[in-house]
């Protein structure tokens, strides 16, 4: 699977489910052509440039995070067995990293992160570890 993008106190980290078959074949977070995560992020000054995939490790050098919610399977969220779902290690990696936000691109991630059944877009009523949580409409 995809290695995760973290470090101390970054400011923002985004959590998917997991990653899709074209991001899985391509090594790389949000690698489809179509998907607007790279393009947004650029669009709403998070980074300096529009980034390929392929440079997701850059994220950290902007207070940016990449995880998922899934680090065993690939594919769409149907497909994934709820088992491989990992809450707990997500909660762990928050303790551990401390970032300010994390932004779900998904609304299933959010859902089984948050123990809510049906998050709403935007920004959290709870925190989750301490970071400022929030749903994104799913970028893909």
């Amino acid at each position: 699977m995809l290695p995760d993008v973290l470090a101390p106190g970054l400011d923002l980290v985004f959590c998917g489910t997991a990653p899709s078959p074209v991001s899985f074949k391509a090594r790389a977070y949000y690698a489809n052509p179509g998907n607007a995560f790279w393009p947004t992020l650029h669009a709403v000054g998070l980074t300096p440039e529009r980034l390929a995939p392929e440079r997701f490790p850059e994220l950290l050098a902007h207070g940016l995070g990449l995880t998922d919610l899934n680090k065993t399977e690939y594919g769409s969220d149907h497909e994934l067995s709820a088992d491989a779902m990992d809450a707990a290690s997500l909660h762990a990696k928050l303790r551990r990293f401390r970032p300010a936000a994390i932004a779900f691109t998904s609304k299933h991630a959010a859902a089984l992160a948050l123990g809510v059944k049906a998050p709403g877009y935007g920004r959290q009523e709870r925190t989750l570890e301490g970071a400022v949580a929030f749903v994104l409409a799913s970028p893909s």
